[in-house]
């Protein structure tokens, strides 16, 4: 059986993934410690994380350091980062996005210099991207555990318009910003969901499951 690919995203109430500059100080305020839980038992279900090379940018430059609960998955699972040249620059703060300052700003990461293997894991990802469908559907035809997307909102709105997502896992803020980066704009026809599940925190977050029905 090939593996699945889930999308976990946050969103506000009003559809957006991130501000208009990919800021999400807006998410913050409301993740807590049921959130971080159930986060980490998805990521521990899953065989590898994927993302595009401008959110990996931000996650090799927090996630190595992090006391978060969070980090204890992302840090140990293999990741692959999506390009569309099929090649990634070195990690550098300055291709860092401002997603990483709200996350910092909100959740400093440790101080402590990064486990050696740790860093081994993310400086050595598999890099794909260049022929997105055929990469994915090549890492999917493996058997094993699902390979969880984590965006940024461009890598999303790719696999979204290549019907390429198993199922959609929405973690819906209660805010609503306004404008911003949305990740279903690439749909050239309506896709219809299914409900699969509805997971409320203590927080007001509502985690939406969604299973997309592809018609083709």
């Amino acid at each position: 059986m090939s593996k699945e690919l889930i999308l976990k995203m946050s969103m506000s109430i009003d559809g957006f993934v991130g501000g208009p500059n990919g800021e999400l100080d807006w998410a913050f305020p409301t993740m807590s410690d049921a959130g971080r839980q159930w986060t980490v038992e998805l990521l521990e279900q899953a065989s590898l994380h994927a993302m595009g090379h401008r959110t990996y940018q931000d996650m090799v430059a927090y996630w190595p350091t992090s006391t978060n609960p969070v980090a204890r998955p992302m840090n140990e699972i293999p990741k692959a980062v999506f390009s569309r040249s099929g090649t990634i620059s070195a990690p550098s703060v300055d291709k860092t996005t401002a997603a990483l300052k709200d996350a910092t700003k909100a959740e400093p990461s440790g101080d402590s210099e990064a486990d050696e293997k740790v860093l081994k894991g993310w400086l050595n990802p598999i890099v794909a991207g260049s022929d997105l469908v055929d990469d994915i559907k090549r890492l999917k035809s493996e058997n094993g555990k699902p390979i969880i997307a984590h965006g940024g909102a461009s890598f999303a709105t790719s696999l979204i318009a290549a019907n390429l997502v198993d199922l959609f896992h929405l973690v819906v803020h209660p805010v609503a910003i306004g404008r911003g980066l949305t990740i279903f704009a690439g749909l050239e026809n309506p896709v219809h969901m299914k409900l699969e599940g509805l997971r409320q925190t203590d927080s007001g977050v509502v985690v939406k499951t969604y299973r997309p029905i592809y018609t083709q």
